[in-house]
């Protein structure tokens, strides 16, 4: 994506909201703080910020995330509703979902809250950052990165439970469409939200988490149980060993054996 046609991309979205404005970087620091300066520059709601190369991307619980050339990686500016916050997780992870069965045909799956994953290995990390004016969402950056065009095995710092779209399938897949797909998922949810409900039932639907033994590590604590389901506010509920049932906003999942 060195020479991303940004113009013609733009031109041949389709999309109502996100996409109004796009942005092409053939290196950046990071996508999330580029688009963090331009929410607070007033950028409007569905501008979105493509680096072709990020140096210094974090994931969740500020974890590197890898981000060479070959990879999908870019950052959306909402404002949404406050009451619509816990669904930017769900409709983000749909979107890459849905993108990558259009365009690969491979079935992924998603792992509490939002990591995607083929046969159990992680394609993509997405993170999501809220700023508010007192009680009132400013604005939110959904940032995403895809494992696409990469050959893992040429990236031993890379963990090995992740994978590429390439790897996967055995040849290249088109960045620029794999992108459009995303968009134009992500627009078609976030326009739909309303109460949530319908985005809320899929990404349910979609949990390869649930009725699985995990452990989760939620700020310093740990706990292991049955992954029993999950609220509308995006909630992990889990069943201990006890019976007794636990709420977990926020945490990162291991599937036990």
């Amino acid at each position: 994506m060195m020479d991303f046609p940004v113009e013609r991309f733009a031109a041949g979205l389709g999309t109502r909201v996100i996409g109004r404005r796009v942005v092409f970087f053939p290196v950046l620091i990071s996508t999330m703080i580029a688009a963090r300066e331009e929410a607070e520059r007033g950028a409007p709601e569905g501008t979105v910020i493509i680096a072709g190369e990020q140096t210094a991307a974090k994931g969740r619980l500020q974890r590197t995330w890898f981000s060479p050339r070959g990879a999908l990686a870019f950052s959306v500016i909402l404002r949404p509703k406050t009451e619509e916050l816990p669904y930017l997780i769900m409709l983000s992870a749909l979107s890459v979902v849905h993108s990558i069965e259009q365009v690969t045909h491979l079935k992924p799956q998603i792992k509490w809250p939002n990591d995607v994953l083929i046969d159990g290995k992680k394609v993509c990390g997405i993170l999501i950052e809220n700023s508010f004016r007192g009680s009132a969402v400013d604005y939110a950056i959904i940032g995403i990165g895809v494992n696409v065009n990469i050959r893992m095995a040429n990236l031993p710092e890379v963990p090995a439970l992740a994978t590429s779209l390439s790897d996967e399938i055995g040849r290249e897949v088109s960045l620029p469409e794999l992108l459009r797909q995303q968009l134009r998922h992500m627009d078609s949810l976030y326009l739909s939200l309303g109460s949530g409900q319908p985005v809320y039932e899929e990404w349910r639907r979609r949990l390869v988490t649930l009725g699985q033994r995990v452990r989760v590590r939620a700020g310093g604590t740990v706990e292991e149980g049955i992954a029993e389901s999950v609220a509308p506010d995006g909630s992990l509920l889990l069943r201990r060993p006890d019976g007794t049932m636990s709420k977990i906003m926020a945490g990162d999942v291991t599937l036990r054996e």
